[in-house]
């Protein structure tokens, strides 16, 4: 039995959770820049708010409907994300994080047995939300994705409240009926006007679908999909997440820049992001892209690109970000107010099995990369970064509505008056 735990709009309820205030009000949290709706809870939702629509296009209707608009505050919520999976951690015997509000939990190895696995899930449940004030739902299945399908009933269907396992066959029945086919996990939304074509429009119809017909008309995922639905495992956690073979990090700018040491302190930025998410899933980068552009709605738009090839592979920030340095005055134009830059990682190998060369004028620091990560991991994002990355930014991202980073500053930490 496998089981999915997903927290309920995650970004509106960990700003929630030190603003106990807030809660049962219609909250919206803010893209990059605070350009566009990325996450609305319910309250919200019902008050006529749509996600990824422009901030600009509907600030005056949330004002009308009392919405809480609020930036983005990433440093909360991965912190918050990390003591969330913690706890959710200690409910099962191996445990899988698939995203930040995400995490599969696998029940093959325990011993002994639970004996009911509602009361278990309510359990885990009570005790997220009674030390890190988080609500999350839980979804039981004998596959992953039937764990998906779960969680979705437990979420989205009057009845559950919270916790729905399928261990029967009714129960499974049941919430494939109630599942459109679009909502099932890897059915995308092209195989879904497809389906629909086909008169296919929901899960279980999907699910009753002969497998010759099915691997006929679609692919091997899809089988795999309508085997998993029906109760044959064909999902693993290496399937279920698989490395990324290119990472990017980009972001427009709060403010223009208009100068060269700010262009390469922007792009040293994002090179140590990528750099990190690359170290993160163990891969070694061939090939450095670096892009810098302004507006497209300028009079002259400018989208400068240039391409770095390693002779060895590399995921060390110092490398990266000396290279960046050196890309970016090639890039840099004194008449263009760049608005737009970002670095990716190409050709990305296996890290695990580099191969070592005695030539390598400046190989791999892993050693000094590995205390690196931990610290930044552990004191909060930039505790250590490059000096190339520039102190005083004036280019950082505009963040007007940011609430405080209540547990990764000292200045931040709530105070408590008795």
């Amino acid at each position: 039995m496998f089981a999915l735990v997903d927290a309920n709009s995650f970004y509106c309820s960990a700003e929630q959770v030190f603003r106990p205030e807030w809660r049962n009000r219609p909250i919206i949290v803010l893209s990059n820049n605070d350009g566009m709706i990325v996450a609305a809870n319910r309250q919200a939702t019902e008050a006529g708010i749509p996600r990824f629509k422009p901030y600009f296009q509907i600030k005056k209707q949330c004002e009308e409907k009392g919405v809480i608009a609020l930036s983005s505050n990433y440093e909360l919520y991965s912190d918050l994300s990390s003591k969330m999976m913690e706890v959710i951690g200690r409910f099962a015997p191996e445990q899988h994080i698939y995203s930040i509000d995400e995490s599969f939990l696998s029940f093959k190895r325990s011993f002994p047995a639970i004996p009911c696995l509602r009361s278990h899930a309510n359990q885990l449940r009570k005790a997220v939300w009674k030390e890190c004030r988080l609500p999350v739902c839980v979804g039981m299945g004998t596959t992953l994705t039937l764990a998906k399908v779960a969680n979705h009933a437990a979420k989205k269907f009057a009845g559950y409240h919270g916790v729905c396992v399928l261990d029967n066959e009714q129960e499974r029945l049941n919430a494939l009926h109630l599942l459109s086919v679009e909502e099932v996990w890897g059915i995308g939304r092209k195989l879904s006007e497809r389906m629909h074509q086909m008169g296919i429009h929901t899960a279980l119809q999907l699910t009753n679908m002969p497998i010759g017909l099915v691997r006929k008309n679609f692919n091997v995922e899809v089988e795999r999909i309508v085997l998993e639905l029906n109760g044959t495992p064909c999902k693993s956690w290496d399937v279920a997440r698989a490395d990324k073979k290119q990472i990017f990090s980009t972001r427009s700018m709060g403010n223009r820049i208009t100068d060269l040491d700010a262009l390469q302190q922007a792009l040293a930025k994002h090179a140590a992001i990528a750099s990190q998410k690359a170290r993160k899933q163990g891969s070694l980068c061939k090939t450095l892209l670096c892009f810098a552009s302004n507006s497209p709605h300028d009079d002259k738009p400018v989208n400068g690109r240039a391409t770095h090839h390693f002779a060895y592979p590399t995921a060390d920030v110092n490398h990266i970000t000396s290279v960046v340095t050196h890309i970016a005055k090639e890039l840099f134009h004194s008449d263009v107010r760049y608005y737009k830059v970002g670095v990716g990682l190409l050709d990305l190998l296996d890290g695990r099995h580099e191969q070592f060369d005695l030539l390598n004028p400046a190989p791999n620091n892993n050693q000094l990369m590995t205390i690196f990560d931990k610290i930044n991991h552990k004191y909060g994002t930039d505790t250590l970064f490059l000096g190339a990355q520039g102190i005083n930014t004036q280019w950082g991202m505009k963040r007007e509505m940011l609430t405080p980073q209540y547990t990764t500053k000292w200045k931040d930490i709530p105070k408590i008056r008795c």
